[in-house]
């Protein structure tokens, strides 16, 4: 049998699916905001935490008890007021009982509760125990004076306390960090005698600036003994806005030529600090620095020591590097937005956080002195009638023994009140003794004078704000200390320049003819000597440091750099120049410059022109080189050649057909890039084969021999036969001897003069 099914929409509520979206989405963020993520400026808690501090005291782990399983406790706050994961809410209590998280912490612990290195490496709750500490009286020590209002829990069937009575400004003592819907908050804690100092000056002065508040509340006071050295300036700036940022520098110190690390900036790590000086170390990026150990025990929770390589190291450079380099240095970003005393998210200024505490202090301290004062009332009452029952004794016995409805008889005959008839009733034959009548007649007289006093504290606003005052003080000297984050005005620490992080040792960069580069320490090093591949040989070679760039020159005449501490070891074949870089199709490179900016170098083409330049005018980091010789079509650069002063240097050059030139290297124009002038006449046109053309050319220093290699033969010319062979430049030149035209190379030959 078919039956059509019917669906009724009547009664079903329509809204369009934006309008639902949003204000779902918007009652979640206030669900984030309010009952999550950011503390109230009264107890300075997040619900959590809270529920977390008021689960330990009904309990009864106060700071004199015994310690009971911190699972207890989980499992307390998760089944009657939190109803969320276990591990979110025992992480929750594991941060608050860590001293290098809390600056005062509200839980005691005794177990693993994380290190210093690894806050999160706590053991598990069923490890652990707990039991709240001294300082977390000041949130709980009046929750049962009548101070707080309290709420039903998640399902009704108790009842929690909706804000703590804190006697302290936990908000800012403890701070707390968080991430909301839209907002975050991130406050960092305070030395408890300083907010304690201005919280009494603004009771004396409620007109007090931020300025005069300042001069008690310096700066932020982090659990670590690392320095703050943010400029006071920018510190008033932040409690001025309520935003901003802090940064805090390791302690350092010289030891017998070592640096010895005593304090990190909050929550650093010093296993990670070393791993990351290490990775720098590995990378050959601290070269100043020979070892680095870890030293610290109980006696020492910091102890970090760097093993300079040599006693010439400057220790203030590396630090300063360090601190740009590793999280010895790190920067805190500072956001006061709490829950304000109206129930709405706000970031606030360092005044307005004080005001609205000590409003609610002075709520919570009025309410406290009322609920009292209603007390005693109420035994002043009691003890009143009991008074009449003594004076009339023998009647009220007679009353009770006697009568049917003795409470009935009881209030008509004396005028009572069904309390204090009660109360008549209540009384045990011991009580009726002549001594009880005398202490109840003391006590009265005392509740009487409390009454008093209770009265004309809660009528005097004066009154109130001294007796708040002085709770602020005991507190305050009960469990107030030192600062533990020193304040110096330090400057920016500043990274050293690459070049300062290379070993600077002597090293020859050594070019082979198929374009293979290494680089060898030291400078007595013979290239000719050294081992090629097949069909490879010796093509160019240059002196310098290691923490200098090489230059590299190829036939196009274009240039390039790389750094020389990155080129290979000489004990390979060496590697490929191209490798590294882009040069053109075809193009082969010619030859390698070393040396500082300031070193001068002859650049020349085969087709007679050249010039001077500085390594600083033609270094690039471009891969694809820079054009710095122009050469003519066909033509091709030739090595260059080190110029060691410029004032006494003679140039040699030598052309295919066997002449040769020798003119002053002053001669030549010193230039960043270009063709040059001409410096040998040579008959080329269109380098055809066959033409003239430049084959050899260098530069040749005072006291110091040529050799000029022609195949097997060699013509040595000491420098004062090239003196006396000087000629003009753009000539031809003189022929050489005969044998000796077809020259394939130009080498120098040192006697007494240095090689670098």
């Amino acid at each position: 049998m078919n039956e059509t099914l019917s669906l009724d929409f009547e009664n079903i509520e329509q809204q369009p699916l934006h309008e639902f979206t949003e204000k779902a989405y918007l009652n979640y963020s206030m669900y984030v905001i309010l009952d999550r993520a950011l503390p109230h400026i009264g107890d300075g808690l997040k619900p959590v935490q809270r529920r977390i501090i008021y689960s330990m005291s009904e309990l009864s782990l106060k700071s004199t008890a015994k310690f009971k399983k911190s699972a207890r406790t989980v499992g307390d706050v998760i089944g009657k007021f939190h109803p969320h994961g276990d591990s979110a809410c025992y992480e929750a209590m594991v941060i608050m009982a860590q001293p290098f998280t809390y600056r005062y912490p509200l839980i005691d612990g005794q177990g693993n509760w994380g290190s210093i290195d690894d806050p999160k490496s706590f053991a598990a709750m069923r490890y652990t125990e707990s039991k709240l500490t001294a300082y977390a009286d000041t949130l709980l020590g009046e929750l049962g004076q009548g101070t707080v209002d309290w709420v039903p829990n998640f399902d009704g069937t108790l009842t929690e306390p909706k804000l703590l009575p804190s006697r302290l400004p936990n908000i800012l003592l403890n701070g707390t960090t968080g991430i909301a819907v839209g907002m975050a908050t991130d406050i960092p804690p305070h030395n408890l005698l300083e907010v304690s100092k201005a919280c009494m000056h603004l009771l004396q002065s409620p007109k007090a600036t931020i300025t005069e508040l300042c001069k008690h509340i310096k700066a932020p006071d982090y659990p670590t003994h690392a320095e703050i050295i943010t400029p006071v300036k920018d510190i008033k700036n932040i409690y001025k806005t309520g935003s901003g940022s802090i940064k805090m520098r390791a302690v350092w110190e010289k030891e017998d030529g070592n640096i010895v690390i005593t304090a990190l900036p909050y929550q650093s790590s010093g296993s990670k600090i070393l791993e990351q000086i290490g990775s720098q170390m590995q990378a050959k990026k601290l070269p100043m620095l020979d070892d680095l150990r870890d030293e610290s025990d109980h006696e020492n929770p910091t102890r970090l020591v760097l093993v300079p390589r040599s006693n010439r190291v400057n220790l203030e450079d590396l630090m300063s590097h360090l601190f740009v380099t590793t999280d010895l240095e790190k920067n805190y970003r500072v956001n006061l937005n709490m829950i304000g005393i109206n129930g709405r998210p706000q970031v606030k200024d360092i005044r307005t956080i004080l005001v609205e505490w000590l409003q609610y202090r002075m709520e919570t301290v009025r309410r406290r002195l009322q609920f009292r004062l209603d007390k005693v009332e109420q035994q002043i009452h009691i003890l009143k009638g009991l008074m009449i029952a003594y004076l009339n004794i023998d009647e009220v016995i007679r009353i009770i023994r006697e009568e049917d409805k003795p409470k009935q008889s009881l209030i008509k005959h004396f005028k009572l009140t069904d309390v204090q008839a009660e109360a008549i009733l209540e009384l045990k034959l011991r009580k009726l003794a002549k001594l009880e009548e005398i202490r109840i007649k003391g006590e009265l007289n005392e509740l009487e004078k409390e009454h008093k006093s209770l009265q004309q504290t809660l009528k005097s606003r004066q009154r109130l704000k001294t007796l708040v005052r002085n709770e602020i003080k005991e507190d305050a000297e009960a469990y107030g200390d030192e600062r533990m984050s020193p304040l110096k005005e330090r400057s920016g620490a500043r990274a050293m320049d690459k070049s300062e992080l290379v070993v600077t040792e002597p090293v020859t960069v050594v070019l082979s003819s198929k374009g293979l580069v290494r680089s060898a320490k030291g400078h007595d090093i013979e290239p000719d000597t050294l081992s090629y591949r097949s069909g490879d040989s010796f093509k160019s070679s240059a002196l310098g440091r290691s923490n200098q760039n090489a230059i590299f020159l190829d036939s196009a005449g274009r240039c390039y750099g790389l750094p020389a501490h990155t080129l290979p070891s000489a004990r390979g074949l060496g590697e490929p120049v191209a490798s590294r870089l882009n040069p053109p199709d075809g193009a082969t490179f010619e030859g390698v410059m070393l040396g500082n900016g300031d070193t001068v170098y002859l650049l020349a083409s085969n087709a007679g022109y050249g010039f001077v330049t500085r390594l600083d005018d033609i270094y690039t980091r471009n891969r694809n080189g820079k054009a710095v010789v122009s050469v003519p079509r066909g033509g091709r650069v030739l090595p260059p050649s080190l110029i060691r002063d410029i004032t006494t240097d003679l140039i040699v050059a030598v052309s295919s057909t066997g002449r040769m030139l020798v003119i002053k290297a002053s001669e030549l124009p010193i230039l960043g890039k270009g063709k040059g002038l001409k410096i040998l006449n040579i008959l080329t046109a269109k380098f055809k084969s066959g033409e003239e053309t430049l084959v050899a050319i260098t530069a040749v220093p005072d006291n110091t021999g040529l050799d000029i290699i022609a195949g097997q033969r060699k013509l040595v010319l000491k420098y004062k036969d090239l003196v006396e062979s000087l000629g003009e430049r753009g000539k031809r030149g003189n022929l050489l001897p005969r044998g000796y035209r077809n020259v394939s190379r130009l080498k120098l030959k040192f006697g007494d003069m240095p090689d670098s």
